[in-house]
């Protein structure tokens, strides 16, 4: 058998990954000295107002190591083949895009993939939001070996994270994850190289599923209990964020929550969405069930203020609806 640092001269990775998720499992594994043949990414975009070209972060994190970058518009196995280097073993953390079968088959130790939730529960591109918003008592990673369908082949490795989704916010939670997988990454490595490791099929049927987030996900319906409009404050910032609309005058704006607590009581005669203040200037609105007490607030192209501040600014909106 060879020894760990044998294993890693003897692997050969092609890494595939996009976001700032995918970063901590990238540096571990140069890190722990791997040979990284070759990242595959998704191509530059336009973002932001002035539709800047930018870079994906795995991209500037490879070159900075002078890692040989890949950028296909599209996986065509007929041509990815001979493009990049030989490799037998592929590392995917949240590439963006569905790996054909014949390219996940090319390397002699298969695909691993990083997943941010505890599979089977949350297939699909938006695990950590949706573990958020259902209140998850507990939240993690997994490490399986790819096959063809979505978030599908067998559980090779799993760590829960101390805290879970119930009261985690986005972020925090998504940095947590991101550098746990790569921990759990580094563990298991050796053991899939050296065959120490038999994947377990997933239960089919205790999976449940993420969908891809827009805009119109962060919209809030003031019908819904507190607890659930909550969530959303969470696990939607920084993006789509919580956020409805404000009937001001003749002007409606579009209002952002950034940050919530829950009161259990209703707000007396008043309808969802109905704004009042409570003690200390706070910004209280009423749910479905219960009420919310607002905690950071912004209209859209403005900063998020605390809720004091909104109300010197905007305190037409007390004794408002909100839609």
């Amino acid at each position: 058998m060879l020894d760990d640092k044998a294993k890693k001269t003897d692997t050969r990775i092609i890494f595939f990954g996009t976001p700032e998720f995918a970063l901590p499992a990238l540096e571990a594994l140069v890190k722990d000295g791997y040979d990284i043949a070759g990242v595959v990414t998704r191509p530059d975009e336009r973002v932001g107002r002035k539709q800047i070209l930018t870079h994906p972060p795995v991209k500037i994190a490879a070159e900075r190591h002078h890692i040989p970058v890949f950028q296909p518009e599209k996986l065509d196995p007929l041509r990815f083949a001979p493009e990049i280097p030989a490799a037998n073993l592929f590392i995917v953390a949240a590439y963006g895009r569905i790996i054909p079968k014949s390219i996940l088959d090319m390397p002699r130790y298969g695909a691993l993939n990083i997943h941010p939730s505890l599979l089977p529960r949350w297939r699909g591109p938006a695990p950590i939001q949706y573990a958020i918003l259902s209140g998850d008592r507990e939240a993690g990673v997994t490490i399986m070996k790819m096959d063809e369908l979505m978030d599908h082949g067998p559980i090779v490795a799993q760590r829960s994270a101390p805290g879970g989704a119930e009261h985690a916010m986005y972020q925090k939670l998504h940095d947590e994850l991101a550098e746990l997988g790569a921990k759990l990454l580094i563990q298991v490595i050796p053991q899939w190289i050296g065959g120490k490791i038999t994947p377990q099929p997933q239960d089919d049927s205790q999976a449940t599923y993420s969908k891809i987030l827009t805009k119109d996900d962060g919209r809030i319906d003031w019908s819904q209990p507190a607890r659930e409009i909550e969530r959303m404050t969470r696990a939607f910032s920084p993006w789509p964020g919580a956020w409805t609309l404000w009937p001001d005058g003749e002007k409606i704006l579009r209002v952002r929550i950034e940050e919530a607590s829950i009161i259990d009581e209703d707000l007396p005669d008043a309808g969802p969405g109905y704004v009042r203040t409570g003690i200390n200037q706070k910004i209280l609105v009423r749910c479905g069930r219960g009420s919310l007490d607002v905690k950071k607030i912004g209209v859209e192209g403005k900063k998020i203020i605390d809720a004091n501040s909104f109300l010197r600014g905007y305190p037409s909106i007390v004794g408002s609806t909100l839609i």
